[in-house]
């Protein structure tokens, strides 16, 4: 830090002298001593912009309940898809097993980070990649065409085939001992490539550091049943029941959705990122070979008329922003109108979406459905209903509303059938992907 300066007494002097004469900031302190910062700022008068009330309106099943986990991803891809099984069963209650999504995610995220272990145990330990993956392990969040390779490969099955356990709803600290396992895998294959071990023999051992795994994630989530009877009644009190169905079958014949359809598209208005272009992101993944993770990157108004026209079609929409910011959980409000942080401190709290992204103020952490909107008589969106993962007992029985402008600035990613694409939209498609670094702001995973 050459020529760095320090704060002197004189600039603490002109700080004290600037901070008695504001009558703001005095009041604030007041304030501040017995209230959340959130409380002091809300505008009440916001609230009557954001109620439960809307143009389209999809009707959809109760919401679910993710607990102390990151897995909403896999909740709000799930209840897109439980809305098929309700349609074509005629029952207004259902689940899949998202605890039986989660087991095959971590011990496919696991395979993943060894198989990256090895791709890159030449390379110096303090590498910025090697550091990233070491700091990272493997996480509870994720991303849509990463839900695609899980099911693609293993199927669904009901919650009653797999139901949750503790572990699965409280990942904490069994995630703490299986990113500890793989630092610990990490060192001994890194130590055997430095020994001159073959690749052969690294995935030998590998191989022995899965089985360890794999019965790991048995003791936390359960055994994933490989046969399993289906059962339900309909909404004409009609019972039904389908024996020895296996999760690739009972997907098949319950849902049968290609999910190669569905196009995830971004917002991501930074420099690096033209518009109409594809990305994927190095090294962020869970099944080894399956699909990457890809993006086509889009005008803000672009992505919302390709939500609208899904929404229109009765289709709800998996979605994914950030959370964090202008935020009632209890009333279920997302609305960046409905607190006034600039009034309550005297100063701008501004930041431009691409400045959020760049300097890393926002990104992508939470993954919701989409089932309705209210437009205004030019048919333009005022406000979005949503379906969250945070249990009924939050919002108004676990359904959200957010704001249009908090859609502006929040999300970044939505999930739509490609037929909603115009022809410059699919051409953009079809590009070869840019590539973006593990720790770019697009390579942030919902949970």
């Amino acid at each position: 830090m050459k020529q760095a300066k320090p704060i002197t007494p004189e600039m603490l002097g002109s700080f004290e002298q600037r901070y008695e004469s504001s009558k703001v900031l005095k009041a604030m302190t007041n304030a501040l001593a017995k209230n959340a910062v959130n409380q002091i700022a809300v505008v009440p008068s916001a609230f009557a912009a954001t109620t439960f009330q809307f143009t389209i309106d999809i009707p959809t099943m109760e919401a679910t309940n993710q607990k102390n986990s990151g897995r909403c991803w896999i909740f709000s891809g799930l209840n897109v898809l439980r809305e098929i099984v309700g349609k074509k069963c005629n029952i207004e209650k259902f689940e899949f097993s998202q605890n039986y999504i989660a087991f095959w995610d971590k011990f496919e995220k696991i395979n993943y980070f060894l198989e990256s272990v090895i791709d890159l145990a030449g390379s110096p330990v303090d590498d910025r990649l090697n550091c990233y993956l070491f700091a990272t392990g493997i996480q509870d969040g994720g991303q849509w065409d990463m839900l695609v390779n899980l099911i693609r490969k293993y199927g669904l099955v009901p919650k009653s085939a797999m139901e949750e356990t503790y572990q699965s709803s409280h990942t904490r600290d069994m995630n703490g001992l299986v990113d500890t396992k793989l630092r610990q895998y990490a060192a001994a294959l890194r130590r055997g490539c430095e020994f001159g071990k073959s690749r052969a023999a690294l995935q030998a051992e590998k191989q022995q550091m899965l089985g360890e795994m794999y019965g790991f994630l048995c003791a936390c989530f359960g055994v994933p049943p490989q046969r399993f009877d289906f059962e339900y009644v309909d909404r004409d009190k009609n019972y039904a029941v389908k024996r020895n169905l296996t999760p690739q079958r009972f997907y098949e014949e319950y849902v049968g959705c290609d999910l190669d359809r569905y196009v995830s598209v971004i917002h991501a208005p930074t420099r690096d990122k033209p518009f109409h272009r594809n990305y994927t992101v190095d090294y962020l993944g869970n099944v080894v070979g399956g699909n990457p993770v890809r993006y086509l990157n889009l005008e803000m108004e672009e992505l919302k008329g390709l939500v609208l026209r899904q929404l229109t079609d009765r289709e709800v929409v998996w979605f994914g922003s950030d959370v964090r910011w202008f935020g009632d959980r209890e009333a279920g409000v997302w609305d960046d109108g409905a607190y006034d942080y600039a009034t309550a401190f005297d100063m701008s709290f501004d930041l431009s979406k691409e400045n959020s992204l760049d300097y890393r103020q926002s990104a992508m952490n939470h993954a919701m459905v989409i089932t309705g909107v209210a437009l205004d008589d030019s048919g333009k969106p005022t406000k979005w209903k949503i379906e969250n993962s945070w249990s009924d007992e939050k919002g108004n029985k676990g359904y959200y509303v957010m704001s249009d402008s908090w859609f502006d600035k929040f999300v970044y990613q939505a999930v739509v059938d490609r037929k909603y694409l115009n022809d410059p939209q699919r051409a953009a498609l079809e590009t070869e992907p840019i590539h973006l670094s593990p720790w770019d702001p697009m390579g942030s995973l919902a949970d």
